[in-house]
């Protein structure tokens, strides 16, 4: 025991230190916990403590990362990005097979080894891809939902895929793995869906009354569902996710989410360690060419295919850029895949030499992609604008003159266009979601989809008579470019911008706005309104009440919920 708790101190000294340099380096972490795992593996230091203790604890970081992503995912979120996710990681996936077991028989693999090396590059990490993407805080905007979405429907086809060859190697048919495989989940769904809708909700006030418990409770659920499911024959994974999901129809689902994430963020830290430290490299000097072509193909040639499907959806260059970056690395399914390939002899062991090369390009290369994807884009919109539809949604009525222009039609756009309906204005709602122009248009509400981050569009649109111009976007980029673009068309407009720090506030003041909104700050300024108008009168009060739950219940119709405040609480 000593042992193993002097390894595990020695190793997470290591991760110190490189996390460090990799702070002052300005680089994501996580490639220094991949390189820290690579430092304290069998290729340098050798100091990861034998046996199981690792892989329990990087098994725990995945379950805890995946609750916590299930605690995001209400049947509503899914239902909203729902038919796009599943086109697009489909489409990506049979895009990616395809290509890469032409380039295998190219590079002269076998036709068993091409299999098996074409699914393993279609799949990309969720787990990657979801600390990239909190790390961001853009698990709510609307490219990272659909991200979630199709790397979600990759993981349950890489699950399947998995379930299939582990099952054929123990001699068991097509059918049978069928048969079994439908039997235990629908048990399972019948045990889980009425307790869940029946009974998890008489807990709440019991949970409320002891946060310690709720804690408790929520590892428990979450490590017990993922065993649960486990032990039924599935993975981990898939049980830790629904475990989550099952929470996210609960109250008190942020709380958990927020009192899990140190316990996530030590654990997580050890699945890339091991990761770093499996990496064997003996026999990559033969086959340095074909992870080159295949990286390459993960790294550009998969964002391409995402950017090109959700083009024909409706969808912008900039959200299909940023989405597409999402799968622009190989997944921790795809090594497993090829783990299990070699056990039952179907493919050679220099394979996983392969793999765990690529996986190191494509992990580091995306990670970076990722991180400074704001910084990217702009170079690329130009030669992108070939992947965006034309037609239908990308309606060009920009050239009617409005006096009131709403830019993002979410949570704070919502009741600035109640206000601008109120006092009869002539307005428009500008919104990048073609599904929420769907929906506007069908109420009747003027809208013009499009994405103001692009200069061209922005040019489109007629400013020359606006009155009032709202943006709800708080990119600070993006509202500098509106800021700019309508000082010089109309130097009479008044311009309100939306921001999330107070350092933002005050540039977006120099660079010309007329009021910049701070969204943590909103509600308290609200409140104090309110506080100073009923003067103690409970009356007062009431009708506030009345009033908001009124707001609130046309909010759940429309599919808006409360953001995820982690960050800032």
């Amino acid at each position: 025991m000593q042992d193993i708790f002097l390894g595990i101190s020695l190793v997470i000294f290591v991760v110190l230190i490189i996390s460090f340099a990799m702070r002052l380096l300005k680089q994501p972490l996580i490639i220094g916990y991949i390189i820290s795992g690579i430092v304290v593996g069998p290729l340098l230091l050798n100091i990861l403590p034998e046996g199981e203790t690792m892989t329990t604890f990087a098994e725990m970081g995945i379950a805890f990362l995946l609750f916590i992503v299930g605690l995001h995912l209400s049947p509503k979120v899914v239902k909203e990005v729902g038919a796009i996710s599943l086109v697009t990681a489909i489409g990506q996936v049979l895009f990616t097979v395809s290509i890469g077991f032409v380039l295998a028989l190219a590079f002269g693999f076998t036709k068993t080894t091409s299999i098996y090396i074409a699914i393993a590059l279609s799949f990309s990490s969720t787990i990657i891809i979801m600390k990239l993407l909190s790390d961001k805080d853009a698990l709510e905007k609307l490219y990272g939902k659909i991200s979630i979405g199709f790397l979600l429907v990759q993981d349950l086809i890489a699950i399947a895929i998995l379930l299939v060859v582990s099952s054929l190697a123990g001699g068991d048919s097509i059918s049978t793995i069928l048969t079994t495989t439908l039997l235990k989940g629908a048990g399972l769904f019948i045990i889980l869906v009425p307790f869940a809708l029946y009974v998890l909700p008489k807990f709440g006030t019991f949970f409320a009354k002891s946060q310690e418990f709720l804690f408790v409770f929520a590892i428990a659920w979450g490590l017990g569902l993922a065993a649960l499911f486990k032990y039924a024959g599935f993975s981990l994974e898939v049980g830790a996710l629904i475990a989550g999901v099952i929470l996210s129809l609960t109250p008190y689902s942020y709380e958990i989410s927020s009192k899990l994430r140190p316990l996530r963020d030590f654990f997580i830290i050890s699945f890339f360690i091991l990761l770093g430290s499996q990496m064997a490299f003996g026999a990559v000097s033969s086959m340095i060419w074909p992870a080159i072509v295949f990286s390459c193909l993960v790294l550009i040639g998969n964002p391409l295919i995402v950017i090109f499907l959700m083009g024909r959806f409706g969808y912008s260059r900039h959200i299909g850029f940023m989405s597409g970056l999402t799968v622009a690395q190989i997944s921790e399914f795809s090594l497993i895949l090829i783990a299990l390939g070699v056990k039952v002899g179907d493919i050679s062991s220099e394979i996983v030499s392969l793999l765990t090369v690529i996986a190191l390009f494509t992990i580091a290369g995306s990670t970076y992609m990722i991180m400074f994807s704001d910084k990217i884009y702009p170079y690329l919109a130009n030669a992108l604008k070939i992947f965006e539809k034309k037609g239908i949604k990308q309606r060009k009525n920009n050239s009617k003159e409005y006096k009131y222009f709403l830019l993002g039609e979410n949570r704070i756009g919502f009741s600035i266009m109640k206000t601008f309906k109120k006092m009869h204005n002539e307005y428009v709602v500008v919104d990048y979601n073609p599904e929420i122009i769907k929906r506007l248009s069908g109420d009747g509400i003027p809208c013009i989809y499009g994405d103001i981050s692009n200069i061209d569009f922005l040019e489109d649109l007629n400013f020359k008579k606006a009155k009032l111009i709202v943006s709800t976007i708080p990119d600070m980029e993006t509202n500098i470019l509106l800021l700019r673009h309508i000082r010089r068309v109309n130097k009479n407009a008044i311009v309100l911008v939306t921001a999330h720090e107070i350092n933002e506030t005050l540039e977006l003041y120099n660079h010309g706005a007329d009021y910049v909104m701070l969204s943590h700050f909103l509600g308290g300024d609200y409140m104090s309104k309110i506080i100073q108008q009923a003067k103690g009168n409970r009356a007062k009060y009431k009708e506030h009440r009345i009033n908001q739950k009124k707001d609130l219940n046309e909010r759940l119709k429309r599919g808006q919920k409360h953001p995820n405040n982690e960050k800032n609480r």
